[in-house]
């Protein structure tokens, strides 16, 4: 009988064991996350402006992959005379 009177408390430390890992867990990932952030953008003054220039060379490549060529190469055409 001893052992069942421990019982609740067992689950309770189990539980909370689980928790404080979950907790560990989550702070390693979050600083690593940081980690990479600043090392990525180490000696950039504006990192917002960097992201926000690479998502738009993104769309502009996106969107030449998806419309068709037309025939002369950017819709340029040479006037003579």
């Amino acid at each position: 009988m001893a052992l069942t009177s421990n019982f609740p408390t067992a689950i309770f430390q189990n539980d909370n064991a689980i928790k404080q890992e979950e907790i560990r867990r989550r702070q390693l990932a979050e600083a690593a996350e940081k980690r990479q952030k600043e090392t990525t953008y180490r000696g950039v003054k504006n990192p917002e402006a960097v992201e926000r220039k690479k998502k738009k060379q993104e769309e502009i490549e996106k969107q030449e992959m998806t419309t068709p060529a037309s025939g002369g190469g950017g819709g340029l055409k040479w006037q003579m005379g």
